[in-house]
């Protein structure tokens, strides 16, 4: 019989949002356009004497070029639920976007955990077009691929018991190397969904989101999501300002700013 894996905490921190419209975010645009913001977050499971950071979110000067609203450094905010990127041994990136790996020099001991197809991906031929490159930050990539050289990247094809409690899942489309994460909870394995699903509604209604490398693949990362997950409540998208609204707050002074996901919703 195997054993019962540990419990963690899981929050997510929201640190970065844009203005956008829901034509941004569905393939062929939206017939009921209107607003519809976005938000940037990283993840961290916190239990078994360790806390493990998914993905590293962007830096202010990124932010600034790429025109989005930067709330506060990540990274920094990591101690608001008492981490220290100094500390952090495992860093799990779910792609190499700009907005998942920009900070990944603030964690100066750690291991990095990635889907070889990405790192492939982000260094290979479709590179040479700018509708695709665009996701990237070529300095984000050249410093994954220094840091692979430095032994401090493991590369993975196909779904990995990372750590007891924590499982890592492929689902391309968004981009070639996508993986989401599963973290065991005092609510069950909740689904760390990244950008397999931006928001609840690309995934409930089977329309996927407008940056894409093989559609077909995007809409099977729907249906991995909700295979891996007990129930869709246990869903939680990359993007959705919903998060923040329908996931408490570890305390009231940090309301929109960090969510508790290891708990039930609240709607």
């Amino acid at each position: 019989m195997s054993e019962t894996p540990p419990v963690y905490e899981l929050f997510a921190i929201r640190y970065a949002m844009r203005d956008a419209r829901r034509s941004d975010h569905f393939i062929g645009g939206d017939p009921h356009d209107g607003p519809m913001p976005m938000d940037y977050f990283l993840w961290v499971a916190k239990g078994d004497g360790r806390a493990v950071v998914i993905d590293a979110g962007f830096t202010a000067e990124v932010a600034a070029q790429r025109k989005r609203t930067f709330l506060r450094c990540p990274i920094d905010a990591l101690g608001l639920i008492g981490v220290d990127a100094a500390d952090v041994k495992d860093v799990i990136l779910t792609h190499l976007h700009y907005d998942h790996v920009g900070n990944f020099h603030r964690f100066p001991v750690a291991q990095f955990h990635l889907q070889e197809p990405e790192i492939h991906y982000a260094t290979g031929r479709y590179m040479r077009y700018a509708k695709l490159a665009h996701s990237f930050e070529v300095e984000d990539v050249v410093g994954i691929v220094r840091l692979n050289y430095a032994r401090r990247v493991h590369l993975y094809n196909g779904p990995v018991d990372l750590l007891p409690g924590i499982t890592l899942h492929p689902a391309h489309g968004h981009s070639a190397g996508l993986q989401f994460v599963k973290v065991h909870t005092q609510r069950g394995w909740v689904v760390v969904a990244s950008d397999v699903t931006h928001f609840y509604e690309n995934m409930e209604t089977e329309r996927p989101f407008t940056t894409a490398f093989h559609i077909g693949e995007m809409l099977e990362g729907f249906d991995k999501l909700r295979a891996a997950a007990p129930t869709p409540q246990h869903i939680v998208p990359g993007h959705d300002p919903e998060v923040m609204r329908r996931y408490p707050a570890p305390k009231p002074e940090l309301e929109g700013i960090v969510a508790r996901l290891d708990v039930a919703p609240t709607k």
